[in-house]
């Protein structure tokens, strides 16, 4: 097995050697950088390849690879034992099953033609040849085997079972052994205590089959539905299997003349084996790439993050199109959008996100804040338009303050993949880069200005982005993006609850009745211009932090 990383430079030679044409990498004289993410197996020439995302290199050494090795290194991973089994690799299995899964999710919400895709279905024969495998191929093996033949396998299990409650001994049955209880009352056992036990050969190795694919759709979240009537072995039990299964499949080796047992026994032999060389039907190769691979990394921010968030702001809301708020008129298109509690009062303001897809060691340049700060001046464009047509904005939304004429703030996000820890797939290590945010303003003592506006910058474990992409379970995600909601909204609060970050004081000011409030706004309009917004019958007013006075200490406006 061999594993490249996007964006590297290698060998020219070494790589003519692995591939069978130049689409996977770029030449430059002697040497080539690999150009796409992806899995590549050839079975002509013995090549199983991982080309993994540029965020697998170190964020402190330009040639050392997020596993303490340098990159070359991973160009001849020497394995000497399986790491089928081995708890130390697991986060080898679990990197190639995520990684694999989430091309395939990103193939099934995109379009197909973005991905260079080439898969034979193939199935493992024995461990007897020279051909090496993946642990993946051996997974997808079980998993299309299983498909195929389950009814096949669940008919001769129940007419096994079947056969097996002949001479049955109900009064030890009905004494010992529990029933399950139908829709009507009545008692169905499904276990039998016979007088003349009948031995069914089939049946200790489809234990060992289920064991194992129970144990493979647990550790992988597969979702595989399997028929509860067969026994498993689980837990400590199956760990000690997987150190003696091949001796108990050696002395149940010749019980089994169906192709479909056969090949179930081949199976097993080839999962419990010390190494990992088999054959296949098919001599020819499989890959699945994509050059462009921020884009697969942008999907999958954007399902974890807002999901179906858009839809349900300007639900039954006539007029409006959702297209335009990711997709605009000037060809920008926005990775992420999302509504939310504004930061001064109850109404609602889209958070704006953009996914930077860097090496470990990369920030947004000045084009990527420039296209960020054009988003949301966007956004907020598209608002008004709403409001200038006389339309009412859905869902509590609020940009343009009518009273003073301010604007909302509208908060805006950039977001980085990274790794620090290769074996944590579970946590989502969401943190700042940073407690001051980009900023960009007109008038940089105008914080209600529709062109004062703030970046704050995150970075998240790529694995766990990766495991999350194709996980079934929702729950787990919508707690995930709701708790990333309150850390956003509370980012943003905090940095202007510190007028030594923000830059300025924010100060209440109340009036007893709305019309006192337009006509002090109206007194005052060239001096509080875009500088404060109405909330009820209050004006937030934000005073730049070199001309505050010791009183507007006093009256400072907390967030919350």
């Amino acid at each position: 097995m061999k594993i490249l990383i996007e964006g590297e430079t290698y060998p020219i030679d070494i790589l003519e050697e692995i591939f069978d044409d130049a689409r996977f990498y770029s030449q430059n004289s002697y040497e080539a950088t690999i150009t796409t993410v992806g899995y590549y197996h050839s079975l002509s020439n013995n090549q199983l390849v991982y080309m993994l995302p540029k965020v697998f290199m170190s964020s402190t050494d330009k040639e050392l690879t997020i596993f303490g090795i340098n990159k070359n290194e991973l160009l001849h991973i020497d394995v000497t034992d399986t790491f089928k089994h081995d708890s130390k690799y697991q986060w080898i299995r679990q990197l190639i099953i995520y990684f694999y899964n989430s091309l395939r999710e990103f193939q099934k919400r995109n379009n197909e033609s973005i991905l260079l895709h080439k898969s034979n279905h193939y199935l493992l024969q024995s461990n007897i040849s020279s051909q090496e495998y993946t642990y993946l191929d051996l997974l997808l093996t079980f998993i299309n085997f299983y498909k195929k033949n389950k009814n096949l396998i669940l008919y001769r299990h129940i007419q096994s079972s079947s056969k097996s409650a002949k001479k049955t001994s109900w009064s030890k049955t009905i004494s010992k052994k529990l029933p399950l209880i139908n829709n009507m009352g009545q008692p169905i056992y499904n276990q039998f205590i016979n007088k003349n036990k009948l031995i069914d050969k089939q049946e200790e190795l489809l234990v060992y089959f289920f064991s194992i694919l129970q144990y493979l759709n647990k550790e992988h979240s597969l979702n595989i539905s399997i028929d509860k009537s067969y026994k498993v072995i689980q837990g400590s039990a199956f760990e000690s299997l997987k150190l003696n299964g091949l001796n108990k499949l050696k002395k149940i080796k010749y019980r089994y003349f169906s192709d479909v047992y056969r090949s179930m026994y081949r199976l097993c032999e080839l999962y419990f084996s010390k190494s990992d060389w088999g054959s296949k039907y098919k001599n020819s190769k499989e890959f699945i790439t994509i050059d462009n691979y921020n884009i697969v990394f942008e999907d999958m921010i954007d399902k974890l993050f807002s999901k179906n968030s858009i839809e349900s702001d300007f639900e039954n809301t006539e007029g409006l199109s959702l297209k335009d708020l990711k997709n605009h008129p000037d060809g920008k298109i926005i990775d992420h959008i999302y509504s939310d509690k504004s930061l001064i009062d109850n109404s609602n303001i889209f958070y704006i996100g953009d996914s930077k897809y860097y090496k470990p060691y990369g920030k947004a340049g000045k084009s990527s804040q420039f296209k960020q700060f054009t988003y949301a001046k966007n956004v907020i464009q598209f608002n008004i338009d709403i409001l200038n047509q006389k339309n009412k904005l859905p869902n509590n939304l609020r940009y343009r303050d009518d009273i003073t004429e301010g604007y909302n703030i509208t908060p805006n996000f950039f977001i980085y993949g990274y790794i620090d820890d290769y074996h944590n797939f579970d946590d989502a290590l969401l943190e700042p880069k940073s407690d001051v945010p980009i900023s960009s303003s007109h008038f940089s003592d105008r914080l209600f200005d529709r062109d004062t506006l703030f970046i704050h910058e995150y970075k998240i474990n790529f694995l766990f982005v990766l495991k999350s992409y194709t996980s079934k379970n929702e729950h787990d995600i919508q707690a995930f993006r709701d708790a990333t909601k309150r850390l956003f909204r509370e980012k943003f609060i905090n940095f202007f609850n510190s007028p030594d970050q923000s830059g300025f004081f924010i100060i209440k000011k109340d009036f007893e009745t709305v019309d006192e409030l337009i006509k002090h706004v109206n007194c005052n309009f060239r001096k509080l211009n875009g500088k404060c917004i109405s909330i009820d019958n209050s004006l937030l007013i934000a005073k730049p932090l070199e001309l505050a006075t010791k009183e507007d200490e006093i009256d400072q406006y907390f967030f919350s």
